[in-house]
């Protein structure tokens, strides 16, 4: 008889409050994404190579298929779903979009909340830090120079809009 392994939990995720049961050994990418239908979080490798599964868990980057739902407890996280507001794209979104920084997708939103994350601690990175910020990111297109240039005007526009 399997004992009983099903973990109640709490969190916030895109601003909303979230109760639920998780398995001992569900993944919180397995959660996001199949139980919660927040398709935006990717599972590109799963060992935490590539990052495409990037969320935003307390403010600080992670990779979701490294970590166990059950780690999610208490805790306040954000998706590529949550970066929009009343369906107007983030800034960071619109400079990804302008600077030509998409192109397969795939990637996308794993880039993405790795510079949300290094924006909110650093609204003024330079270009070495959005280097290292997003070095745990992998794009098999090349777009690498696009997505720093993205991310760079993404903090002129958060900055700016901020200063409103």
């Amino acid at each position: 008889m399997k004992p009983n392994t099903h973990i109640p939990i709490e969190f916030t995720i895109n601003g909303k409050k979230v109760s639920l049961e998780v398995e001992a050994d569900e993944t919180a990418l397995k959660l996001i994404r199949d139980r919660l239908l927040l398709k935006g979080t990717k599972e590109g490798c799963g060992i935490g190579e590539c990052g495409a599964c990037t969320i935003v868990v307390d403010g600080k980057s992670a990779n979701a298929c490294l970590m166990l739902a059950a780690q999610i407890h208490g805790r306040e996280i954000l998706t590529v779903e949550g970066l929009e507001a009343d369906g107007d794209l983030d800034p960071l979104q619109k400079s990804f979009a302008d600077h030509h920084a998409v192109q397969c997708g795939f990637c996308t939103p794993g880039f993405l909340m790795s510079s949300y994350a290094l924006l909110k601690e650093n609204p003024h990175p330079d270009r070495r830090e959005i280097v290292d910020a997003i070095s745990g990111n992998l794009c098999r297109c090349t777009g690498y120079q696009q997505i720093v240039d993205a991310v760079e005007d993404g903090a002129k526009r958060l900055r700016k809009e901020k200063s409103k």
